[in-house]
């Protein structure tokens, strides 16, 4: 009976877990995290729990008698120590664990500021787990002025708490434009003037410099000699993926922890799925930040450890939630040379279509589901549309297919 350990208690570790479970294995699983709480989402985590519209029982992936139901050995609060791949073993909270196989959802981390410019300062926050936002939740009072450093969408999901809860929010990117590694100017815009409708001041092309305070941030001052007056920052440039084990252990390493199409690193025994990984994608290696990924991809692997032996065959999708629109994007836009905007059926909703040549690549809907779904089709079924009756509005979005 093979004993399954998974590292990891996000979406991507409860998601394999269960799977396995499910395909069948009878064998002991032991599930590892590193936070106190049990496995949960995290898209709510900044927005409807921040906002004190959604419970924290309501964040958990599962109810936590779901683990003990299906003999689950659920070990929370632990940090992972070492991995010895020669005996085949993990120690976790100073305790020796053996396994058969192994399975990394280490997930990612955010970057964060470095000590020298203030980053360690008390009243600076980043956006990650629960304790994050536990911790910076107090802060949200109205009238109090947060500086947000970073504008992606981590940075604008949190302006946009910010400004509802009533709060003086400026936003800071370095950057020629807000989302500009990874969406279109067109897209840029839209959110430009949906932040600037709500009171949000976007500062673009603007550094930090330094943050200021004794030991409590009190200011900060920016690249292009401005001086601000702030209660508290937060901080959103973006997470890496956390290979810190993998590397320790030996793990070949490639902007994550490298696995082939079936989800095994260069060890055999050792598997991975969700933020950490990179893996083979269309004659390429990707490596996905998303929610849907992170439970495909982990599925995939759980039933590969299982014997299945099939590739994972990603299939990218993201969401974005600020103020009352809905951001859906379907596939990735890399290596994109042509943008087209078609306007949507109801005030303010729109999509902006990315082609490389004459291939459609992706497909950002901003509270226009019907183009989501449709890209979304198009682009897993390979089909590319012409253009032209993309952007023309009397086209039927339905006749693209």
């Amino acid at each position: 009976m093979s004993h399954i350990v998974v590292i990891g208690a996000g979406q991507a570790g409860a998601s394999l877990v269960a799977k396995l479970r499910n395909s069948g294995h009878s064998g002991p699983v032991t599930l590892i995290g590193a936070e106190p709480a049990p496995p949960y989402q995290r898209p709510p985590l900044s927005k409807a729990y921040l906002l004190g519209e959604m419970a924290v029982e309501r964040l958990y992936l599962r109810p936590e008698s779901f683990y003990a139901e299906n003999d689950i050995t659920l070990r929370l609060g632990i940090e992972v120590q070492d991995i010895d791949r020669e005996g085949h073993t993990v120690t976790a909270g100073g305790e020796t664990l053996g396994y058969d196989m192994l399975a990394l959802c280490t997930g990612s981390v955010p970057r964060r500021l470095p000590d020298s410019i203030g980053g360690a300062l008390e009243g600076v926050h980043v956006v990650r787990t629960l304790a994050d936002v536990d911790a910076m939740a107090p802060e949200f009072a109205p009238g109090r002025r947060v500086l947000i450093v970073g504008g992606g969408y981590i940075g604008l999901e949190a302006a946009a708490v910010a400004a509802k809860k009533g709060l003086d929010v400026t936003l800071v990117e370095m950057a020629d434009r807000i989302l500009q590694r990874v969406a279109a100017p067109e897209t840029s815009d839209y959110f430009r003037a949906l932040h600037g409708a709500h009171g949000v001041k976007i500062l673009e092309g603007v550094g930090l410099e330094t943050l200021t305070g004794e030991t409590r941030v009190s200011g900060a001052r920016l690249s292009d000699g401005r001086a601000l007056e702030v209660d508290f920052v937060i901080v959103g440039v973006g997470i890496t993926p956390d290979t810190r084990l993998a590397e320790a252990a030996g793990l070949e390493i490639e902007n994550g922890i490298r696995t082939d199409a079936q989800g095994r690193t260069s060890d055999p025994r050792i598997w991975a799925a969700g933020d950490c990984t990179s893996f083979p994608w269309h004659g390429s290696r990707i490596r996905l930040e998303s929610v849907p990924n992170a439970i495909d991809q982990a599925e995939c692997v759980a039933e590969n450890m299982l014997g299945a032996g099939k590739d994972y065959v990603a299939k990218p999708w993201f969401w974005s939630d600020q103020y009352d629109i809905k951001l859906q994007i379907a596939g990735l836009n890399a290596g994109y040379d042509r943008v087209f905007t078609r306007k949507g059926e109801k005030e303010g909703s729109q999509s902006v279509w990315y082609f490389k040549g004459d291939t459609l690549l992706a497909v950002d809907a901003m509270n226009d589901p019907r183009a989501y779904m449709i890209g979304k089709r198009l682009i897993e079924g390979g089909k590319s549309p012409d253009p032209a009756a993309v952007i023309d509005p009397a086209t039927e979005l339905k006749a693209l297919l």
